[in-house]
């Protein structure tokens, strides 16, 4: 229970169902960690926040909300330290990846990682047959196999931070909301009184609420990025960057050189600590390869296989080939050029509502 209304709701239904429930929310990150950023940008922490600004999850505040919802349906409600955990498999690896060059979705292995290996091992452990989330996707059994789908709602889908999961975990998962559009959640909050009925979504990574990664970074490691050179693509030095950690394929603002035309990021080296800069049109490719591949719907692709395909979470899926070439990793050829592929970001692939696979674009 995160402290939002999905959660909230999802709990709800389970106990409809007559499942006996326990509420649990992860801690998953000391408060001075992420106040100390906050404080520097000029935000108000997160007891403090404007109701118009945007929200990241796990504050005070959430943890409170959560047990308050848990409490009015005398359902217990425990508070489990996993800091440690998220230490190590997600702001890490987090910080690993910005400084090698790539960009990273902590949220995918926040999941991966976290909701759906450490939590549910405490699960089982504690002798428990199922975690539940608020989550918008649909896990169905097909014979021996579970499947994993996109939510019926398709403007709440979150199928593609779920690629990773396991026939293991997914066995052991529910999702109560797959089958549900947000407004229908919302009217089950209120018509149950629960506090957090008509509260926001969460928009940030929760432990960078301000949005600014690289000061994130620097703040956390007490090590600044070093400068490095801007170049273009023919490799001449145009200018100077003040960090790596600063930016991402397809961005055009911030780029610290003054150019007649339009000019984005369109790669970065961090062996060479530079990033070169070009046109639009040096932004578009048509292929892309996926490590790390985690396949849902069979074990292998024994032959190249017609999909559609995400390279970000609101992108619209796009149609192209997957070949698996190696045991961890498919290349993707799309029908037509796609923009900004990114290192370090999740490619997913989709058979109509069915989660192929997905993973990490090298």
């Amino acid at each position: 229970m995160s402290g939002g209304v999905d959660s909230s709701v999802a709990a709800a239904l389970m106990k409809e169902r007559g499942f006996e429930c326990v509420g649990v929310t992860m801690k998953l990150f000391t408060t001075e960690d992420i106040a100390e950023n906050r404080h520097s940008s000029g935000a108000a922490d997160s007891v403090a926040r404007k109701p118009s600004a945007p929200r990241s999850c796990c504050s005070l505040t959430d943890v409170e909300d959560a047990r308050a919802v848990a409490f009015r349906m005398d359902m217990p409600h425990y508070a489990l330290n996993f800091s440690d955990e998220f230490k190590e498999f997600v702001i890490d690896p987090f910080i690993k990846t910005y400084r090698n060059g790539a960009t990273p979705n902590p949220c995918i292995e926040c999941n991966r990682r976290l909701k759906f290996e450490k939590l549910l091992l405490r699960a089982r452990q504690l002798d428990f047959d199922y975690i539940v989330t608020g989550h918008y996707a649909r896990i169905e059994r097909a014979g021996g196999r579970f499947l994993l789908k996109k939510a019926l709602d398709r403007a709440k889908d979150q199928s593609y931070v779920l690629y990773a999961m396991t026939q293991e975990q997914l066995e052991r998962t529910m999702f109560p909301l797959g089958s549900l559009t947000k407004t229908e959640v919302r009217g089950i909050a209120g018509a149950s009184g629960f506090i957090n009925a008509a509260k926001r979504d969460s928009q940030d990574i929760c432990f960078v609420p301000d949005g600014d990664y690289a000061a994130f970074i620097e703040r956390y490691t007490g090590a600044e990025s070093p400068e490095g050179s801007v170049i273009d693509k023919n490799g001449a030095v145009i200018g100077a960057h003040k960090g790596i950690i600063r930016f991402t394929i397809g961005q055009r603002r911030g780029l610290g050189v003054s150019c007649n035309a339009p000019r984005y990021v369109t790669a970065k080296s961090a062996k060479d600590n530079a990033i070169t800069i070009g046109e639009e049109k040096d932004l578009y490719s048509r292929t892309l390869t996926a490590r790390d591949v985690n396949l849902i719907a069979c074990d292998t692709l024994d032959r190249p296989a017609r999909v559609t395909v995400k390279t970000r979470y609101l992108q619209k899926e796009q149609r192209a080939t997957a070949e698996q070439i190696a045991p961890d990793t498919v290349r993707i050829t799309f029908d037509e050029p796609q923009r900004a592929i990114t290192p370090g970001q999740a490619a997913v692939f989709y058979d109509g509502d069915l989660v192929v696979g997905g993973g990490t674009i090298a």
